[in-house]
């Protein structure tokens, strides 16, 4: 194969030639069980040290992208059979919902794959680190792309997005709208997808009264699904107001929709504004809350949610790394209707 190496490039030396030798690979044009050239030869050709080819094809090794053979040199691995995947998976945060598409995630990989996990908390600069320190090591990199949503922000994140081989990236959770490329997708659509919710639920009950929408100011697509909702209750012709808190007028017919975690201060607070006003919840007062979990059929004597289906969304991007099938999926939305409305 013919290799392009740029001496000041950005990019290091024996990272351009793993990089060309594992892309060459993985496209068929360096064919199963084909040799390479020894470490010594690559050297004389290219012009390089010794020391710069041979951590080339350590990184490759490492990889499982080609296989060394005691006496006899480097042969290109059979990537269909061959490699077991090396697969990084970087969450912006760890938390219960991101408990579930991992379970589903590693579950459907089973053995067929090694799977390392870490979080960037929203934070731009450790990405940018974990890729400086694991861009060579990884077949697979599964990313939740959430970060703040202010044009700088999102643009340095799609620069860092970018620096990953489309074939290897695959977005959890949220696809970016600029990036483009035939990478793998598993997303939720917020702005519709609250629509879709709650378009349901009002076919279910044929009456949703006075929508009070909770959610705390920090939300990082609270203003997306804010969109969403305006749509819905525009279309419908429902009366909707958005709060920060728990509000002290609570009336008959009202439903509360709970945007942010079900479990936290601002479903307690409301709960207790409910009871306060001796209006009990599922009969006088409903209750919707974002996102489903398994503890939801207890609370509250079942809470009803909007949600994504958290578990499907890591089987199908599971489902992508064994298949060798980037594909960009709309992660399926629904309403689960229980006690509370």
């Amino acid at each position: 194969m013919d290799y392009s190496i740029i001496a000041r490039s950005n990019e290091p030396i024996y990272r351009q030639i793993s990089r060309q030798v594992e892309e060459a690979v993985f496209e068929g044009r360096l064919k199963a069980g084909e040799q390479l050239p020894s470490i010594n030869e690559l050297a004389a050709i290219l012009g390089i040290s010794r020391e710069t080819a041979k951590k080339a094809y350590k990184v490759l090794s490492d990889k499982g992208i080609i296989l060394p053979h005691h006496g006899k040199g480097f042969f290109a691995a059979d990537v269909n059979s061959d490699i077991r995947p090396q697969v990084l998976v970087i969450f912006d945060k760890f938390s219960v919902l991101k408990q579930i598409i991992f379970n589903a995630f590693a579950e459907t990989l089973g053995e067929s794959a090694e799977i390392t996990i870490l979080n960037h908390n929203q934070s731009v600069d450790l990405l940018e680190y974990y890729l400086d320190n694991n861009l060579d090591h990884f077949n697979y990199y599964v990313v939740s792309p959430h970060f703040p949503l202010d044009p700088e922000t999102q643009r340095r994140a799609l620069k860092q997005l970018s620096r990953i081989p489309n074939r290897k990236l695959i977005m959890l959770d949220r696809i970016h709208p600029d990036y483009p490329g035939n990478f793998g997708a598993v997303y939720q659509d917020f702005r519709n997808d609250i629509y879709t919710g709650l378009s349901e639920a009002l076919s279910r009950r044929g009456d949703m009264g006075f929508l009070r929408v909770i959610t705390l100011p920090a939300s990082l697509y609270g203003p997306e699904i804010r969109k969403g909702i305006e749509r819905f209750a525009s279309e419908h012709g429902i009366r909707a107001e958005f709060l920060t808190e728990a509000p002290d007028d609570i009336h008959p017919n009202d439903t509360f929709l709970v945007l942010n975690s079900q479990l936290d201060a601002g479903l307690v607070g409301l709960v207790r504004k409910i009871q306060e006003s001796s209006l009990e919840i599922g009969r006088d007062v409903r209750i919707i809350s974002y996102n489903e979990m398994e503890m939801n059929e207890l609370v509250l004597g079942g809470l009803t949610t909007v949600s994504t289906d958290f578990r499907e969304m890591g089987r199908l991007a599971a489902e992508m790394i064994l298949t060798k099938t980037p594909r960009k999926i709309h992660c399926p939305f629904r309403l689960y209707p229980r006690h509370t409305f």
